[in-house]
């Protein structure tokens, strides 16, 4: 899968992960491989990933992300 996390000042991450989490409005949700296309808000919290064999974690305040063809694109105020 292809993530890609920007912020208003710059492009945080931009690679090929294996999996990701995010705090969501409901509730922390991960995703996956061939995750179904999904648009959601995300609130204060932690989002991690997974890039080859390390997992990286970033703070945020708040954002939204979008899914679609296992394409990632996270928009978020850190």
């Amino acid at each position: 899968m292809h993530l890609v996390i920007v912020s208003p000042e710059r492009t945080v991450f931009d690679g090929e992960v294996s999996q990701v989490t995010l705090p969501g409005k409901a509730g922390e949700f991960q995703v996956l491989n061939n995750h179904a296309p999904i648009i959601a808000a995300l609130v204060k919290g932690e989002v991690k990933y997974t890039s080859e064999t390390e997992t990286q974690s970033l703070n945020i305040s708040g954002g939204f992300v979008e899914v679609n063809n296992n394409q990632i694109s996270v928009c978020a105020e850190l």
